[in-house]
């Protein structure tokens, strides 16, 4: 079984099921959502800081933004909201979720905490194939049907949810609708920074072989060009937290100490099994470089531009000085 770095957050709740968010919805009950949080700031909760760093890049000094998980320890996966959670949630005019079955825990909390934010759900808003639609249940755990949740390494994804983000501030605060909407235009010109160093990677490199131990990145690496090489049966059974059969693992170890190595292993800095650290100390072995991201904001990053930044900037490296 996989480890996450440090224990998972834990705390009682008692919520009931989970909610079919839609898209830049209205969520539960009736009447108008809240618009403000202390000193008429627009309140916002984000489910992880990766869409709270987004909301508060387009919302700036406007908005109090909440992220319900800012801990790079914590596994949104198998996080337990807290009655303080659901509080929170409840007094929000915005409110930001991943979707696609990641962070069920925050759909549940605008279920049950009978909110009147308006609600964004990255998955549903983000057009991808396969990709669950407006009403879909979604069920817990990591099965989803083949679809890789974890959209927020697709750059049009995340464009799409920060003019998202800036169309839903300025119904909640018209008379700073423009700010908004200037703040999500300069947020995109720093998108088109790092789609600039994805497809520097792709005119460089395009069809290497990479592995994964997740298929956390597989939007940024696909868009570089990169060809994913791991067994699926392995990425899988590491997202899963089981342990992948001998003859995955042997396959896997091929790609990373054979004689026809991939060119970098990347590898999520967030958990840990014996099997992916033995791909990981094969790999350093062998001189493959071992690139790591992450599904939240790293300690002390609290920029998705920079923080994308420095992931791009070392999976370049990787590629870039593989022979």
């Amino acid at each position: 079984m996989r480890t996450r770095l440090a224990t998972t957050l834990l705390a009682a709740a008692g919520l009931v099921s989970l909610a079919a968010c839609g898209s830049g919805s209205d969520a539960g009950g009736t009447g108008s959502a809240p618009t403000s949080a202390e000193g008429g700031k627009v309140a916002v909760v984000a489910s992880t800081d990766v869409y709270g760093s987004i909301a508060s890049a387009v919302g700036g000094n406007l908005v109090e933004v909440r992220s319900l998980i800012d801990s790079p320890n914590a596994d949104p996966h198998e996080y337990e909201s807290t009655p303080a959670d659901a509080a929170t949630v409840a007094k929000a005019a915005l409110v930001v979720v991943n979707g696609g079955g990641y962070d069920d825990f925050a759909s549940r909390l605008v279920e049950s905490s009978g909110t009147k934010a308006t609600v964004i759900d990255a998955v549903q808003l983000s057009g991808l194939p396969g990709a669950p639609e407006a009403g879909h249940a979604e069920g817990d755990g990591h099965d989803h049907g083949g679809f890789n949740e974890h959209v927020w390494y697709s750059l049009p994804t995340v464009r799409k949810v920060a003019d998202e983000i800036a169309e839903d501030l300025g119904a909640a605060d018209p008379a700073n609708a423009a700010t908004f909407t200037a703040n999500a235009q300069k947020f995109g010109t720093d998108l088109d920074g790092l789609q600039q160093k994805v497809d520097a990677i792709k005119a460089g490199h395009s069809g290497r072989r990479i592995a994964v131990t997740e298929p956390v990145p597989l939007y940024l690496t696909e868009a570089a060009g990169l060809q994913n090489a791991t067994p699926e049966e392995f990425s899988e059974a590491v997202e899963e937290g089981t342990d992948p059969a001998a003859a995955v693992l042997a396959s896997t170890l091929e790609i990373v100490e054979g004689p026809d190595p991939v060119k970098a292993l990347v590898a999520n800095s967030q958990t840990e099994s014996p099997s992916t650290q033995k791909v990981a100390d094969a790999a350093k072995a062998k001189g493959v470089p071992v690139v790591e991201v992450s599904e939240t904001l790293p300690d002390g990053v609290d920029s998705y531009v920079a923080w994308q930044t420095a992931q791009l900037d070392a999976l370049a490296g990787a590629v870039n000085g593989a022979a």
